[in-house]
């Protein structure tokens, strides 16, 4: 299909547009014109705002493109809008495989879309992809055949796919700026005791007088640094290479992290929340699709992502299995905020458990955004006071011996 749109020599255009629903939506497709690419949009049951031609690369080079996440959960919603606008499954598959400018979607929706001509099932050709399409993808999917209501399913795998991926995009966003914060100083200090110390290491040589211990200190840092120092970047290297080789084929060391990452001042704050609001969007996903509780359990049990959350999930899983309701489970499980079980219980009683969990997941996103955004604005104040903590005793240290002369003179 890429080949075919390469020989036709078919431009490729960036679009924003509304869905059905009203919903935003953007992304790029294939064609010979704005007016073309417009009306194609509009059989895909999308209103088009805007629509402009994508800037070649420059040469003519283009990298080899990855399948990501993110292309997975737009994939999704182009079929769930397709579908829902009355586009049938075969039809829409070929036209997302056609509209696609990453040549590894068209290939993977291409092979799929082949596989369902053949008269194979959707949920069975997408198994063959475990990569993209992981169980509950798959669960989801097969219970929209059995069900015959397709595009609904996908309508909330969607959902579920895009606040997956905010969720996600946000957790990285709070562990970035620690991280930053810790790297920025280092990289400053360094410099400093490596290029600036050494310069008045010449003046101090000609004083004649005994430094400060604290003067003293520092350079002796500085010294070992410039000594060092590529042995020190090489080792900071190899640490990181060989825990992360650890932690891959460690569980141990995996399960040990995810617990000690949870006991962060702030940081394991945001992660159980990030946690529990998986926990809920998975389970509402799931049983709002007619997936049995006990399945769904397990399904967001391999979505939690953290031991911690995995292992509780897994025990509440047993419990339920043996007949105790869901809310006393999670109860004994002790990890779980006390609203989160309440508005459970509720749903159980009331009989609208996966309405009462999605409340919960948005809830709960939402108090993830507003923390990645307070951690935002407590840590610009915190890298400037760390900077001129290091920076500012850097600076006295050198300073004491030009001070302690002017006072013997």
């Amino acid at each position: 299909m890429a080949k075919k749109q390469e020989d036709k020599g078919l431009d490729i255009f960036q679009w924003v547009g509304v869905s059905a629903r009203g919903k935003r939506l953007e992304g790029e497709l294939a064609g010979n014109s704005i007016a073309l690419v417009k009306a194609q949009l509009r059989k895909q049951g999308i209103t088009p705002s805007k629509v402009k031609r994508k800037p070649k690369p420059l040469f003519g080079i283009q990298s080899v493109q990855k399948i990501t996440p993110k292309d997975i959960a737009l994939v999704t919603r182009q079929i769930a809008t397709m579908l829902m606008a009355g586009v049938p499954l075969i039809q829409s598959i070929e036209m997302i495989a056609s509209g696609s400018t990453n040549k590894s979607v068209t290939k993977l929706i291409s092979a799929v879309g082949d596989d369902v001509k053949a008269g194979q099932p959707l949920s069975l050709s997408l198994r063959k992809y475990p990569r993209y399409f992981d169980d509950l993808y798959c669960d989801l999917v097969e219970s929209g055949e059995q069900s015959g209501a397709l595009d609904k399913i996908f309508d909330r795998i969607a959902i579920y796919k895009e606040k997956s991926e905010a969720l996600k995009s946000k957790i990285k966003k709070a562990m970035f700026y620690p991280i930053s914060v810790l790297v920025i100083a280092g990289i400053v200090t360094s410099i400093l005791l490596i290029f600036v110390v050494p310069q008045f290491q010449d003046i101090f040589a000609g004083f004649g007088a005994e430094l400060p211990p604290f003067t003293l200190f520092v350079i002796s840092i500085s010294d070992f640094m410039q000594a060092y120092w590529w042995m020190i970047l090489i080792a900071i290297v190899v640490f990181g290479w060989t825990f992360k080789e650890a932690k891959l084929r460690s569980l141990k060391l995996r399960d040990a992290t995810d617990r000690a990452i949870l006991k962060l001042p702030v940081i394991g704050m945001i992660l159980n929340k990030a946690a529990v609001a998986r926990y809920a969007r998975t389970l509402s996903t799931t049983f709002a699709a007619g997936v049995p509780l006990v399945d769904a359990l397990d399904s967001a049990a391999g979505a939690s992502g953290n031991a911690v959350y995995r292992y509780a999930i897994l025990d509440i899983k047993a419990e339920v299995s043996s007949g105790n309701q869901m809310n006393w489970a999670m109860r004994n499980s002790k990890i779980f905020p006390d609203m989160v079980i309440q508005m459970v219980a509720i749903g159980e009683e009331s009989g609208s458990l996966d309405g009462m969990l999605a409340k919960v997941a948005t809830i709960y996103e939402q108090e993830v955004d507003d923390a990645v955004d307070g951690l935002s604005s407590l840590l610009e104040p915190l890298i400037m006071a760390v900077l001129g903590v290091l920076v500012g005793g850097l600076i006295v240290a050198m300073y004491l011996p030009i001070f302690q002369l002017g006072s013997v003179i």
